[in-house]
């Protein structure tokens, strides 16, 4: 009997430190995939306010660090969940609703009033915009403002990502912000094409 527990137990003892190197190596992976930041410098938040809007306010040139960032704020699973959680703690949905609209414009139906970029994004929730959308650059830090632009972002996304924020705990009502929701819902409308701002995308 002794010499079959001794038998057996280096493959044991293999398949255990295996299961350890295993485990080790998928952290040690999580951890070098997408460190999380928590609260960016003050030079690179400096940077981050630093958008150029074209003359018409509508889409722009975003700042260098953003590319240097990686854009983060749009491919970041951290920064989307954040993004998600600011919808919520700033009363988003309180006038987009779940993205769908309602006394404020929808995101998924295909017509964004100053575009679609991220640029334009975070110039509406910094600045505000005329006929109800209020100015959150004093309520708000600047990334926690591009957290929240790369979130509604997703939600008008028309191709699948691989990005994608937290789960909802609550039933969904409409598709996962990865998963193109507003391609999934875009209806058209009678008038096909907006004049002021070219075909549906």
């Amino acid at each position: 009997m002794a010499a079959l527990s001794f038998r057996h137990g280096p493959a044991w003892l293999f398949k255990i430190g295996a299961l350890f190197a295993a485990l080790g190596m998928a952290a040690a992976i999580g951890w070098v995939r997408q460190p999380r930041e928590y609260r960016v410098d003050p030079p690179i938040s400096a940077a981050l306010e630093q958008i150029r809007l074209m003359p018409n306010t509508i889409s722009g040139a975003p700042p260098e660090v953003y590319f240097a960032l990686n854009q983060t704020y749009e491919t970041g699973g951290f920064d989307l969940s954040q993004g998600k959680r600011f919808y919520t703690w700033f009363g988003c949905a309180s006038c987009h609703g779940d993205g769908r609209g309602g006394s404020g414009p929808s995101f998924m139906d295909g017509w964004w009033l100053y575009g679609p970029s991220m640029v334009s994004i975070v110039s509406s929730i910094r600045d505000g915009r005329p006929h109800g959308m209020p100015a959150f650059k004093n309520k708000m830090t600047i990334d926690e403002i591009w957290q929240l632009s790369g979130y509604i972002k997703s939600i008008g996304a028309y191709k699948a990502s691989v990005s994608a924020p937290s789960r909802n705990d609550d039933r969904n009502t409409r598709p996962a912000e990865n998963r193109a929701p507003a391609a999934t819902l875009f209806e058209e409308g009678p008038n096909p094409v907006h004049p002021d701002q070219g075909p549906s995308p």
